[in-house]
């Protein structure tokens, strides 16, 4: 494949790049799994929290989702076993969302592959350059409240330890 000439880069572009990059790079390890990115997104929001598992309310707002898309995405993930939906304890009209044994497994080789398919995307980069990458990508996710749709195991550890 012929590379692009090099040109300069304004901050936008190469942000809108490297998000069609990530995402590109998310769709292709979802379809490995017979996943949407969107199945892939739901499943890693579920991972973190297998015990109490999400309102539908709270994965609208961190998939950022309308109720009936959310709707749809749940139904497909449930009828191929991935998660199951329960009544919520405390409010016998809500319903919570969980994964199975079956979602666990999926979600977990999903997890893994996406995290070692993006990591794969910075090698060129030196170790001092992919912390300051990382540093000003988490303050600009930061600073604008984005959602923890996906951890890594970086992050992960460090959640760990400041306990």
């Amino acid at each position: 494949m012929a590379r692009e000439p090099e040109a300069p880069m304004g901050v936008v572009s190469a942000l809108v790049r490297s998000a069609f990059l990530v995402d590109a790079t998310y769709e292709q390890v979802a379809r490995k799994h017979q996943l949407t990115s969107q199945q892939g997104q739901l499943l890693c929001v579920l991972m973190g929290r297998s015990d109490e598992g999400y309102g539908m309310g709270e994965l609208v707002r961190v998939l950022g989702l309308a109720k009936s898309s959310l709707t749809g995405l749940v139904d497909r993930s449930l009828r191929r076993g991935l998660v199951r939906r329960e009544s919520d304890a405390a409010d016998g009209r809500a319903v919570r969302v969980f994964l199975t044994e079956e979602g666990e497994k999926v979600a977990g080789e999903f997890y893994d592959e996406t995290v070692a398919a993006v990591a794969d995307l910075t090698t060129m980069l030196s170790v001092q350059d992919q912390a300051r990458l990382t540093d000003l990508l988490g303050r600009l996710v930061l600073e604008n409240h984005v959602p923890a749709v996906f951890e890594d195991e970086t992050c992960l550890k460090a959640a760990e330890e400041a306990l």
